[in-house]
């Protein structure tokens, strides 16, 4: 900036210059792409002089940590997307590419990319593999050879040149991709191929496969569901479903996947999510990891669990193995501070030897593995598809688990009806012309210990005002 620009004037020239960027010759193609449609977010002079002041004295000497850098300046200003993104924890990243362990010679897929986290996590995964202890005979002073053992990058210059364009990452929004292009160069892609791509909608990218496919796609569909195009197995509106489906449907024949997705996918009732358990269950999975709720936090509570797909181990399986995780080694409350607690290292080694048991064709029990009962079960497909509901909760098939209460417990689908999305007429809801009982029950009002509008009485069909709730 020249020198004694005024404020106004720096400020105007300054947005001109990131708004004309894109149709400047003199730039790579790429950072005309990251600029495409950029503008600076503030009017203040003042705010753009202390930025700039502070850009002017940046230094960094290796681009890795200037990538570092901004991965915490993403974490520092992650927020729910407008799409339902939300910024997945970097330890739960690396957690999902160290189970699906992705390989140099293999393409890597995330459609619903975001900032690129899965993408970058699992390259920085492949170079570790391929780093090693050499030798190198050394000269000394006297004559002698001393052999001085070294680290070595085990990957030649070609190998490094194809594993760059393995990786590529799909996203609905301009934003995202924008930030992912960023994230992707300072992490050493010269050339990352992340398109601005919807992935439920569009029929483009349709025949391209992957060999590994690592997600965290969005957990909630905008007002009227999403209008996908017929080649999807699964019939639905839902975008948790169809980006599980789309994701199982687009491995290879021996591909991989780690999926991170809502509880509705786990047990869900609807024809849709039983069709799309029963496609997993038979196709491609072979284990499901339980996080608790709050790992999103402070964005959403969400519970969540992961899918682990392989469709060449899933051919081998008879059984699918459920992991609890209880502590993921941070608090669950709205600050995440870090805590001593930590089942992910314990899960990560138990499903590693799960794989290897299910690959070499052993016979597997949960007797196998140095894991608390109350973490692991191991469960027959054909327990889990008996009863048509192909019910993915590890908790309905561990046996022996204490119950916490004197009452008898029973399922509420005995004696109740879900739906979701309909509407109940306002004069069926009412207690006045309905006396006697609650026909209608909603998820908002229900509170900790008590329904707030309808107090239930010993049984659920004698309900009045007033009465207390029999047990929690």
């Amino acid at each position: 900036m020249r020198a004694g620009l005024g404020g106004h004037e720096t400020l105007n020239l300054y947005a001109e210059a990131i708004a004309k960027m894109p149709e400047n010759p003199g730039i790579p193609p790429l950072f005309r792409d990251i600029f495409k449609n950029a503008y600076l977010p503030y009017r203040d002079p003042e705010t753009l002089k202390m930025f700039l002041k502070v850009v002017d004295e940046f230094e960094y000497d290796h681009s890795e940590r200037l990538g570092d850098a901004f991965e915490y300046l993403l974490s520092v200003l992650g927020s729910q997307g407008d799409a339902g993104q939300f910024r997945t924890p970097r330890h739960l990243i690396d957690f999902i590419v160290a189970i699906v362990d992705p390989k140099k010679t293999e393409t890597v897929l995330d459609p619903a990319c975001g900032t690129a986290g899965f993408l970058i996590s699992a390259y920085k995964h492949i170079l570790q593999a391929n780093v090693g202890i050499a030798t190198e005979s050394t000269k000394v002073t006297k004559g002698s050879v001393d052999s001085v053992p070294f680290v070595a990058n085990l990957l030649t210059p070609d190998e490094r040149g194809r594993l760059a364009q393995n990786f590529k990452g799909y996203d609905i929004s301009p934003d995202m991709v924008r930030l992912s292009l960023v994230n992707l160069y300072l992490h050493g892609f010269a050339a990352p191929r992340v398109s601005e791509y919807d992935t439920l909608t569009s029929l483009d990218k349709w025949s391209e496969y992957a060999d590994v496919i690592l997600a965290n796609p969005p957990f909630m569909s905008p007002k009227g569901g999403i209008k996908p195009h017929n080649r999807f197995s699964v019939q639905s509106k839902r975008s948790e479903v169809l980006f599980v489906d789309y994701m199982a449907e687009h491995l290879t024949p021996s591909g991989r996947a780690g999926i991170i997705v809502p509880e509705g996918i786990i047990f869900q009732s609807q024809t849709a999510y039983k069709a799309l358990r029963k496609m997993l269950v038979d196709t491609a999975l072979v284990a499901v990891v339980s996080l608790p709720a709050g790992v999103f936090n402070p964005y959403s509570g969400v519970k969540t669990s992961i899918l682990i797909l392989d469709k060449a181990l899933a051919k081998k399986a008879n059984s699918i193995a459920f992991f609890k995780v209880e502590n993921d080694g941070f608090g669950l409350g709205a600050q995440r501070r870090a805590i001593e607690k930590n089942d992910l290292p314990q899960v990560l080694e138990a499903i590693k030897n799960y794989k290897l048991r299910i690959t070499n064709g052993e016979d597997v029990t949960a007797d196998d593995f140095v894991i608390p009962n109350s973490q692991f079960v191991i469960v027959p497909k054909a327990r889990i598809a008996a009863n048509g509901d192909y019910n993915l909760s590890g908790e309905r098939y561990r046996e022996g688990v204490a119950a916490s209460t004197t009452y008898p417990k029973i399922l509420l689908s005995k004696i109740a009806k879900f739906t979701q999305g309909t509407q109940v007429p306002v004069e069926e809801q009412s207690l006045e012309k309905n006396p006697g009982y609650a026909r209608f029950l909603r998820i908002m009002d229900y509170t900790q210990h008590r329904f707030s509008r309808y107090q239930i009485a010993n049984n659920i069909t004698s309900a009045r005002r007033g009465a207390p709730f029999a047990g929690d």
